[in-house]
């Protein structure tokens, strides 16, 4: 396996064992997945489709039934392979008679940071995630939001290569959102590789470069968010279009539609919307738009694994 990647995995295969209801479940099922250094990638999935078991296997947490998973080139398991890495888990628990500076420095502490290091690195990081105020109060009086960036800067005391985030904006509003997002982005851009679990497709798409959807553990569909979402065809608004015109040109176009006196198309292909432009300027038409049609990610993943489905395991 190649160590210009951060995280690969081959055929990772995860079996838990039920014997009281004497049946299988294949929460990750031969999962072959890459990701390269200094990206930015997102693990998508309905509920139950083993991304938080895929996020263990790496860690070491759970053992795999079959396959293998590698960080930086390192098997996962050996405890060498994991000390790069910081981790943010999903509905963290952080002990709430610890002030937010002491978690910090007991983290660093952890991951053997000298005393000097990590008593500097605490205080840089409160100021980061905006609890710099806050660093000397018990963690008891801290909000949800303010215990996820105090979380973010827990992984985040080791100075770690890649980050493996789990649902690291739950229960932050958005204002919290968008600073932990800009933080991530920096983080990016000095090389480290972010890993981010998360179920808020609109927070992926603003911030991953690639994504990977897992149902029922199996990747379904992986690639570059802009490779994804870009769509085929091209969307044509226009105004004052008569009715005759609007009939001819629905006839032509893949969609149409007249909303409050702004008509709107999709033709698939250019020509078809070249043709469409000189109909309506013959016409003197105004045209407002024309743009590529593109699909959000949502759409993406709805197409892919569709509505309402849920498993046994996450």
């Amino acid at each position: 396996m190649s160590t210009e990647v951060a995280i690969q995995t081959e055929a990772l295969t995860c079996v838990f064992r039920r014997f009281w209801r004497r049946r299988q479940v294949r929460a990750v099922d031969g999962v072959t997945l890459a990701v390269r250094r200094g990206t930015s990638f997102g693990l998508l999935g309905p509920n139950g489709a083993g991304k938080t078991t895929f996020v263990k296997l790496l860690l070491d947490i759970v053992r795999p039934t079959a396959g293998e998973a590698r960080l930086f080139g390192l098997d996962c398991r050996r405890p060498e392979a994991r000390r790069p890495v910081g981790y943010l888990p999903e509905n963290h628990r952080l002990p709430s008679y610890w002030t937010g500076l002491g978690l910090l420095e007991f983290a660093a502490a952890l991951s053997g940071t000298d005393p000097r290091t990590r008593r500097r690195r605490a205080g840089e990081l409160l100021e980061l995630v905006g609890l710099g105020e806050w660093g000397d109060v018990r963690i008891s009086r801290y909000s949800k939001g303010m215990l996820q960036r105090l979380g973010l800067a827990q992984a985040m005391m080791h100075s770690p290569a890649l980050l493996i985030l789990d649902e690291p904006t739950d229960g932050v509003d958005p204002l919290g959102r968008l600073k932990i997002r800009s933080i991530l982005q920096e983080l990016e851009q000095r090389g480290v590789t972010i890993f981010l679990n998360s179920h808020l497709l609109t927070e992926v798409e603003l911030f991953c470069k690639e994504v990977a959807i897992l149902d029922r553990g199996r990747v379904v569909l992986a690639g570059r968010v802009r490779e994804l979402t870009a769509g085929k065809g091209y969307r044509l608004t226009a105004l004052e279009v008569p009715e005759r015109l609007f009939e001819k040109l629905r006839a032509q176009a893949s969609a149409a539609a007249m909303r409050d006196g702004l008509a709107e198309f999709h033709f698939p292909t250019r020509e078809e919307l070249n043709e469409a432009l000189d109909l309506l300027r013959a016409e003197r038409c105004l045209v407002e738009s024309v743009a590529p049609s593109v699909s959000t990610l949502e759409q993406v993943f709805m197409r892919t694994v569709g509505a309402g489905q849920e498993g046994p395991c996450t």
